[in-house]
């Protein structure tokens, strides 16, 4: 007991992740969880372990031919896991068996999904499993319309489970390799079943849990959503929406050259989407235009919403960024948001997640670089920043990466699933004020 209170709750969250990983690698070690029937080997097996684990979708073995069906399940299991949190997983169980939640369990699930109210946590808890039971389950009935047609039975609702669960916790693996691999969606990419289900799926799965909860108990009224709930819901929009033109505009001589407006709208929302943290892509991610792929880093950097299966900066923090950047340069105090004014240190707390999710891209392009100099310094940045913000899209250089570059990759998937969340959560602890205070003095900025 003395042990465990030693650990703070970010802490044990990260301990969480890692022991979720190494219990990953082991399993995909194992001879019969590869095609093969040999083991896929440490790094192999460690990288898709931390890909998974933290929703992400980089992969070093395509996932349809290298992996058996067991290798697939231990995957598609860890997915799961990684997108819902450990502490959610437990919860559950802890429900089921009708166990009664302490206190510190209740303090580390307030921090694992982002939420200030303690004392509602296992009605929070309930609202998150049965919400993705329902939305997995509707994901894959619908990709089922489509994929039992093209590959039978058995695989077709195989291959629609794993897809919406890949789809909702936004990890981005997929099982498309069977047709070509590393292909992703692009023979669907005119398919507005397949490819409205995917976004859907990635939308709701990315805005958040607790704008979830406050959906559920507001309904559509708008007015009456907390600033959280608003802001993510506007920030959301104004990412799919412009982006989507976007891409209609700078794909039109490049990927999206002859196709019908139709199916070069498929693709331009699918880009918008995807590039937010969910992976797949219904275009050559390679062959896109300079614009678009500048654009994709932004998106992937950015990321989804706090408490949801998607990574990055979160939108939340997008918002506190620009309205601090706008008031500094109009000069003037903040008038709030929404009609309401932000916590004082709000802008403190988005700032420490910029810096730091930035200093460990960069860290990742100039030490894979040292280390790959021959690479594409701009397909390194695009890894990088696909890594940090656990999105998974790649111009294809994964597999061409030397096994330091690769660890330094899963570094840096693991740190945008925990790192850079525990640093923002430690922020967040109040500590007393210490009795002395340096004195104070002005400095030159800009």
């Amino acid at each position: 007991m003395k042990l465990k209170r030693k650990f703070s709750q970010t802490r044990i969250i990260a301990l969480g992740f890692i022991t979720i990983i190494a219990i990953g690698t082991l399993l995909l070690m194992l001879p019969f969880a590869s095609q093969s029937g040999e083991s896929a080997g440490f790094v192999p097996a460690l990288f898709t372990a931390v890909s998974s684990s933290c929703v992400t979708g980089l992969v070093v073995l395509d996932t349809a031919t290298s992996w058996s069906l067991f290798g697939q399940i231990v995957i598609i299991c860890l997915i799961q896991v990684g997108g819902l949190g450990f502490m959610t997983i437990a919860t559950m169980f802890s429900m089921l068996l009708k166990r009664k939640m302490g206190l510190r369990e209740k303090e580390i699930m307030v921090e694992s999904i982002n939420t200030e109210h303690i004392g509602s946590i296992r009605n929070i808890t309930g609202k998150i499993i049965a919400g993705t039971a329902i939305f997995e389950g509707a994901g894959a009935l619908l990709l089922a319309t489509r994929f039992i047609p093209e590959f039978g039975w058995a695989k077709g609702i195989w291959y629609s489970v794993f897809h919406s669960i890949s789809a909702f916790c936004n990890a981005g693996f997929d099982l498309m390799g069977i047709r070509e691999p590393y292909s992703s969606f692009v023979d669907f990419s005119d398919d507005p079943v397949i490819i409205l289900t995917l976004s859907l799926l990635i939308i709701i799965g990315g805005i958040g849990f607790l704008v979830w909860d406050d959906v559920s108990r507001k309904k559509i009224k708008f007015k009456r959503y907390q600033l959280h709930t608003k802001i993510v819901l506007t920030v959301t929009a104004i990412l799919l929406v412009v982006p989507t033109v976007l891409f209609l505009v700078f794909e039109r001589n490049f990927t999206n050259e002859g196709f019908p407006f139709g199916h070069s709208l498929l693709n331009a929302i699918f880009d918008s989407v995807t590039a937010r943290t969910a992976g797949f892509n219904s275009t050559d991610t390679a062959s896109l235009s300079p614009a678009s792929k500048i654009l994709t880093v932004f998106l992937m950097f950015i990321g989804g919403s706090p408490g949801s299966t998607a990574g990055g900066i979160k939108t939340t923090t997008l918002a506190v960024i620009a309205m601090s950047t706008f008031n500094g340069i109009t000069r003037r105090q903040s008038k709030g948001i929404f009609g309401r004014r932000l916590e004082k240190d709000a802008i403190h707390k988005a700032s420490s997640v910029v810096f730091t999710n930035m200093s460990l891209a960069i860290f990742g392009v100039i030490a894979i670089l040292a280390i790959q100099p021959e690479i594409d310094i701009g397909d390194i940045i695009f890894e990088c920043a696909s890594a940090i913000g656990t999105v998974g899209m790649t111009t294809g250089i994964t597999r061409d990466l030397e096994t330091a570059s690769r660890l330094i990759v899963a570094f840096l998937m693991f740190c945008g699933r925990v790192g850079s969340v525990s640093f923002a959560l430690a922020l967040m602890e109040k500590k007393a004020a210490p009795p002395v205070k340096n004195p104070r003095e002005k400095i030159t900025i800009g």
